[in-house]
């Protein structure tokens, strides 16, 4: 399997970019593994950490060879909730990793420890892709790395990371954020999904699923998902839109409408339309649009079917209508996306 290359000194719109990484993996196939430095400084959050280090650092019984070495660096003992964690590596590692991430912070109003700061602008600048993990993105912001970007963190300190650092374009309504070689996530749960995001993008779409399932999570939720409700779901489960969504996903391979949805729903389909955006963050057809392009990368990934059959097994109909919408969504078009994800020939 291809393992996505890293492009030295090109940021935002650059190497970052999917497009760009999927065109990397196609041209390079990497001897050394993809290396990703946990950078623990300051008084941190164990949730986080926890998560990237059992997601980047264990790799699937059955997944790809060429998995993820993972590094933990520090300046020293490093206080991680009511633990104290010593890492192995000091903060300099992090101009040598790929993808660097910055768990959260136990308290926002600390600044960022100085060394911490400088050693993420270093492999930024170095090329490392940068993801923050709820307040870390605190130490992105003062880095200067959200300068003109769009970012988010936790919604509780949205407001505060707004104004401390202006310039960047702070978003308290989204789970995650990429913009390419800087990414930011929302809290606790959203930090999965960001790092699934991140599994997704380097190895595809059956590692990351399959990477959730061992989590005993859902795949990975799409970054433009509300981080929470306004309107409380019913503790039951059995809210409007609970069986809905299942199916439809079941149904992908039908022409579905706004107004086939709201009839399954009982419900008017602007009714339908506010209780959608209210549960995902998008419109009924963004959702669909979104799930057919998921099945087309999981069929491409795992099939020998040819570009006009995944076309009608997702309900875009025809392969110019697949190849429009699945560049538009993954940034590629879908022989590209197979010949740099295919895991292996099917069974």
């Amino acid at each position: 399997m291809l393992l996505i290359s890293k492009c030295r000194g090109v940021h935002c719109g650059g190497a970052g970019h999917p497009a760009v990484r999927v065109w990397n993996a196609i041209i390079h196939t990497l001897s050394d593994m993809h290396t990703v430095a946990l950078a623990a400084a300051g008084h941190l959050l164990h949730f986080e950490l926890a998560v990237a280090y059992e997601i980047f650092g264990n790799p699937l019984p059955d997944g790809p060879e060429d998995w993820y070495e993972i590094l933990l660096c520090g300046p020293g003992p490093v206080r991680v909730g009511p633990f104290t964690l010593e890492p192995e590596h000091g903060l300099e590692r992090l101009a040598d990793a790929d993808t660097v991430i910055v768990p959260a912070c136990a308290d926002v109003d600390e600044p960022p420890p100085p060394e911490l700061i400088a050693a993420v602008r270093v492999a930024h600048e170095a090329g490392a892709r940068v993801a923050s993990l709820c307040t870390g993105a605190f130490a992105l912001g003062a880095a200067g790395l959200l300068d003109g970007r769009r970012a988010t963190t936790h919604w509780a300190h949205a407001a505060e990371l707004s104004a401390r650092h202006p310039r960047a374009i702070v978003d308290p309504d989204v789970l995650y954020t990429d913009n390419g070689s800087v990414l930011t996530a929302a809290g606790k749960a959203a930090a999965v999904d960001l790092c699934l995001h991140l599994v997704h993008l380097d190895h595809g779409a059956t590692v990351a699923n399959a990477v959730a399932r061992r989590l005993v999570m859902p795949p990975h939720r799409p970054g433009g998902q509300a981080q929470f409700v306004a309107t409380p779901l019913q503790a039951t489960g059995d809210h409007l839109l609970a069986g809905l969504l299942d199916w439809a996903r079941e149904r992908l391979d039908r022409p579905l409408t706004v107004a086939d949805l709201a009839r399954r729903a009982n419900l008017s389909p602007r009714h339908l339309g506010r209780r959608f955006r209210e549960v995902t963050g998008q419109t009924p057809l963004q959702w669909l649009l979104i799930q057919r392009v998921r099945r087309a990368q999981e069929l491409l990934e795992s099939t020998d079917e040819s570009v006009e059959s995944v076309a009608v097994a997702t309900g875009m109909g025809t392969a110019t209508t697949l190849r429009r919408q699945f560049r538009r969504v993954v940034g590629v078009p879908p022989d590209s996306y197979r010949r740099a994800f295919r895991a292996a020939p099917p069974a």
